[in-house]
């Protein structure tokens, strides 16, 4: 059978005209789908920039202001003739900023650090138990003004592990403290630690909060990242805890995860290896750096 147009010089020549017609088309629908997204991206970072800036203003302003004022009153001590009370109110406002600034400081430069790479653990035998025992005593004062109920469950044979003890202490706290600042009164925040199957550690922080959604979550994760304005600005904070957490997790060779629902409460589980399997991961490296220099 013969169709005439298959071979017609003039049907082929407008089906190769339209093939090249709808390319063209194709390659500008892409290169448009391309700028938008780039657009996107660029509003995108320069509006968490822009987030980040004003909230590190207040961050830092806050404090600053508060050593300012009340240090200028402490100055006015001789006209004013200030009780002993007054002066070690003063005082402790003082102490309270400026620590609070200090660590807002100490939070910007350790993000920095873990994103260049340049993060350092002084790696030895640890008793994770008390870590985690000293960590949760030190929030025992905000649990108690914040009427929240702080409960704990840490394993009798929850083992050594390799890792940095300050660190750690970090890990824990920076943890803790996300729990207990979203956690209204009359609520839980529960620790849980047992001992896993390689003689590791899984340690799990659950509170009664406000929650987050997977969107949430995501942000938060993100160094700078602030969860939703509305919910959760009310409280202070660089937005740069659990992503500290949880890179200084990772450089002890666990992973931090979080399970969260909103208005029903965040849970946080880290899990640490055993020492043996660092020793061992240790060693590999060690012998894959050597066959490298050699």
């Amino acid at each position: 059978m013969h169709f005439g147009s298959a071979g017609n010089p003039k049907t082929n020549s407008l089906m190769s005209e339209y093939a090249s017609l709808l390319s063209d088309a194709v390659l500008r629908h892409r290169a448009r789908v391309a700028e938008h997204s780039a657009r996107i991206e660029t509003e995108l970072a320069s509006k968490v920039k822009s987030e980040f800036i004003a909230n590190m203003s207040h961050e830092l302003k806050t404090p600053l202001n508060t050593v300012i004022g009340f240090s200028k009153l402490l100055t006015q001590h001789q006209e004013r003739r200030l009780p002993d009370k007054e002066i070690v109110e003063y005082a402790t406002l003082i102490n309270d900023a400026a620590g609070h600034l200090l660590s807002v400081i100490n939070d910007i430069l350790d993000i920095s650090k873990l994103q260049s790479g340049k993060y350092a653990i002084d790696s030895r035998e640890i008793n994770l138990r008390d870590i985690l025992a000293d960590s949760i005593d030190a929030f025992h004062h905000q649990s108690r003004v914040g009427d929240i109920d702080v409960d704990v469950a840490i394993a009798a044979d929850l083992p050594l592990i390799r890792g940095d003890a300050v660190k750690l202490k970090q890990i824990f706290t920076n943890v803790l403290s996300n729990a207990i600042k979203f956690t209204p009164a009359d609520g839980t925040v529960a620790v849980k630690a047992q001992r896993t199957a390689d003689h590791g550690a899984i340690v799990a922080i659950r509170d009664s909060g406000v929650g987050m959604s997977p969107d949430e979550i995501d942000v938060a994760m993100a160094p700078f990242g602030q969860v939703d304005g509305g919910r959760s600005r009310w409280r202070e904070g660089a937005g740069l805890g659990l992503p500290i957490a949880k890179a200084l997790v990772e450089l002890h060779g666990g992973a931090l995860y979080i399970a969260s629902q909103q208005n029903e409460g965040t849970e946080v589980v880290i899990t640490f290896p055993g020492r043996d399997t660092v020793a061992a991961s240790s060693a590999a490296m060690m012998h894959d750096a050597r066959n490298s220099a050699a």
